[in-house]
């Protein structure tokens, strides 16, 4: 995948809490970037195998909203994204991203 700084973006938000679930509608405020740039970034990612999905259990609703989708880092994805903020670190292009990922 071509590294962008939406991608660090990205990368950064869902490492934030690498076995959790990940609402779009949170890691769109938290990466910063827009919808139209996310939703790509997770499909691929979901290609790739780094990410599985799911869909929040509508019986646990109260009925006000549709169940939304969540995005799960699976183990492969854990490591993949972990080798991109890796490398991340050493170019120049994402050294102000990657300062606040310790």
């Amino acid at each position: 995948m071509r590294r962008t700084h939406a991608l660090i973006q990205v990368t950064l938000a869902l490492m934030e809490n690498p076995t959790g679930h990940h609402w779009g509608y949170d890691l769109w405020k938290r990466a910063g970037v827009r919808s139209g740039v996310l939703y790509p970034i997770l499909h691929r990612m979901l290609d790739e195998g780094w990410l599985k999905d799911g869909w929040e259990d509508p019986a646990q609703l109260n009925g006000k909203r549709p169940p939304r989708r969540y995005y799960e880092l699976t183990d492969e994805g854990r490591i993949a994204l972990g080798a991109i903020l890796q490398e991340a670190r050493s170019d120049v292009r994402f050294r102000s991203l990657v300062g606040r990922f310790a």
